[in-house]
């Protein structure tokens, strides 16, 4: 199959898929084109990796004058319909940040008038690993919401039910992610990135409730000042280069920092507001109040992604300049302030909301380093935190509703009450934390760069920590799922085929990456960062030994326990002294009957999320005014 048809199927074909999806009505019809759009979008996307995995990087020669104009109607038409909601709202600083960002658009487009831009799209290994995360992890979260969907109207009886617009704009947010991770032109870039922020601000917006659109609006409006940042790239580039070669990626990237500094700066704040740092983090913790899909797309295989696809982009232009270092130290805060957080919350989705923008900090300390083994890192972080996230939210989505509690605190005993979406949690949060998961090996990589990188003791320091924290909250979460007390009433539930559909193949995704994981980096992450750099990053044989140890006692020591400790029993708890009686009491002193609870620490008076994001906050601001003096003083390039 030609590259270029491949390219375009999998930018156009979701997009006119939920074209249909907003004329169908709701209905079994619908939900069976769902599936087999998803089944056709994950086959697109593994064509895509059998046939140009081993290809390097390959240029589509696509005119792109005709598409271009295409595009910028189109964002005029969206500029309108957030005017209009704007004003409608009275959301008067939402509507100047949209006038001024199309207007500087369209200037910078002027400027560069009878050019002729050619290779808009290409592929290479790195925009391969994300096409399968979106085509994959998306589609799944796709499937997933069919079933979830209905429950969540049953849940919502007075609630209108907009199903079909609902999956029409899942669709379109896989075909502009796509268009994000193909588009080697930076104005054909620009689009999808802002149809990403369209597709987010209106699936947060789904109930229109409110808090909904409260939300909504509010991540509307941090992600158009990011897109600022784009938006003033271009005028920069048209003014020094009217030719139009550097709006070309590769071509701008290939001028070096002296030229591509000012960009990826201006680029690198749009990436940190939509992967949502401090200080933008809030638009993506107030997300949650969207259906669980929604977040588990936002925080896993799209949105906040494109965040850090284009901050790793500019990696190279980053690498020993102050501004990379910088731009680190904001991803390395944000780490450890949102990872301390994360301990005083119980609402699971709000814990995992803080770990996605804690995660991303360290992808984001990891880009702004630069160096070939920092970039191997983030990448790896990239698809281990993708595949375990996914994971976690939908299964924490499906579990509110058969327990109607996402408290952590009520998912005691879940390994008892409900073993399979247990097992699925577990899979999930192990993904995060544990040896021989990949997140752990990434760290372990990130902590080795920082080590080598100059001025990186700060960002060892900010690591070191941050890592100590996260297992803090993820054990918390852990010791409730498998928490038993006496023996637990298995809870009578029926979960829909197409939640199990999606959240099986992910828990396999889970463990075969890992177990795959050295297969991942050789044959897609490491000839990415050799032909960047003309260096392979790897662990080394001593640590790849060690690795193999650690999936054989993960893996093969539970199955031993399974089959050879047959007569297993479970006992009461033995508390001060005295064991427990099956209803949870025990004979305190003076024989009086006192009830046992068992409970974590949140510790909000020493990580409250008021109190450590005024301090991230604070900083990060200074960090990103920084930036700015740097490069006006020139210090950075």
């Amino acid at each position: 199959m030609e590259l270029w048809v491949l390219l375009i199927f999998l930018i156009l074909f979701p997009a006119l898929v939920a074209l249909l999806f907003g004329i169908l009505p709701n209905s079994r019809l619908r939900d069976t084109i769902v599936v087999l759009v998803s089944a056709i979008i994950i086959a697109a996307s593994l064509c895509l990796f059998v046939l140009f995995a081993g290809a390097g990087k390959v240029y589509v020669d696509i005119n792109g004058d005709m598409i271009s104009q295409i595009m910028i109607g189109l964002e005029v038409i969206i500029s309108a319909g957030l005017l209009y909601l704007a004003a409608k709202y009275r959301q008067y600083i939402i509507a100047g940040l949209v006038v001024v960002q199309l207007g500087v658009v369209i200037y910078a487009e002027s400027l560069m008038q009878g050019t002729e831009a050619l290779n808009n799209l290409f592929i290479d290994p790195f925009s391969i690993i994300m096409a399968m995360i979106i085509g994959i992890i998306g589609s799944l979260i796709c499937i997933y919401s069919v079933g979830y969907m209905r429950d969540y109207h049953a849940h919502h009886p007075e609630m209108p039910d907009k199903r079909r617009w609902f999956f029409a704009l899942l669709f379109v947010f896989l075909a502009a992610m796509f268009g994000v991770v193909f588009s080697n032109n930076l104005f054909w870039l620009f689009f999808f990135w802002e149809v990403t922020t369209l597709c987010s601000f209106l699936l947060i917006g789904y109930a229109w409730d409110e808090e909904s659109r409260k939300n909504a609006f509010w991540a509307l409006l941090l992600n158009l000042v990011g897109g600022l940042g784009f938006a003033f790239t271009f005028i920069y580039v048209g003014m020094i280069d009217p030719s139009g070669n550097l709006i070309m990626m590769d071509t701008l990237l290939a001028a070096g920092p002296a030229i591509a500094m000012i960009p990826a700066a201006l680029i690198g704040f749009a990436g940190l507001t939509k992967a949502a740092q401090m200080p933008f983090s809030s638009w993506l913790v107030g997300a949650m109040i969207a259906p669980t899909p929604v977040s588990a797309l936002l925080h896993s295989s799209t949105m906040v992604k494109a965040g850090v696809y284009v901050i790793i982009r500019f990696a190279p232009i980053y690498d020993a300049s102050m501004v990379g270092y910088i731009i680190s130290l904001v991803g390395g805060v944000t780490f450890l302030l949102a990872s301390g957080i994360a301990i005083s919350q119980s609402n699971a989705k709000k814990v995992l909301a803080y770990s996605t923008v804690a995660n991303l900090g360290l992808v984001i300390a990891c880009a702004g380093i630069g160096s070939y083994a920092a970039v191997w890192a983030a990448i790896l972080l990239v698809v281990f935190h993708a595949i375990a996230k996914s994971l976690l939210f939908l299964s924490v989505g499906t579990v509110e509703h058969k327990i109607g509690s996402r408290d952590i605190e009520d998912m005691k005993g879940l390994i008892g009450r409900l073993p399979i979406m247990g097992l699925m949690m577990i899979i999930g949060i192990a993904g995060m934390f544990l040896a021989p998961f990949g997140m752990l090996i990434s760290k372990w990589a990130a902590l080795l760069s920082f080590i080598e990188a100059q001025y990186g003791f700060v960002l060892v320091i900010l690591l070191a920590f941050g890592c100590a924290v996260t297992v803090f909250f993820w054990t918390k979460w852990l010791g409730k799922l498998i928490e038993v007390a006496w023996k637990p009433e298995r809870m009578e539930v029926k979960i829909s085929n197409f939640e199990f559909s999606a959240l099986v193949p992910l828990a396999v995704l889970m463990v075969a990456v890992c177990i795959g994981f050295p297969l991942l980096s050789t044959y897609l992450v490491v000839p990415y960062v050799f032909a960047i750099y003309g260096l392979s990053a790897t662990l080394g044989q001593a640590n790849m030994i060690i690795m193999v140890m650690m999936v054989f006692m993960v893996l093969v020591m539970p199955l031993s326990l399974f089959y050879f400790r047959k007569n297993r029993k479970i006992v009461a708890h033995y508390v001060g002294g005295r064991p427990a009686t099956q209803d949870m009491h025990f004979k305190g002193s003076i024989g009086v009957q006192r009830p046992v609870a068992l409970g974590n620490y949140y510790l909000t008076d020493y990580f409250g999320e008021q109190r450590l994001s005024h301090i991230g906050n604070g900083l990060c601001i200074i960090f990103i005014a920084m930036i700015a003096i740097v490069l006006i003083l020139g210090v950075g390039i």
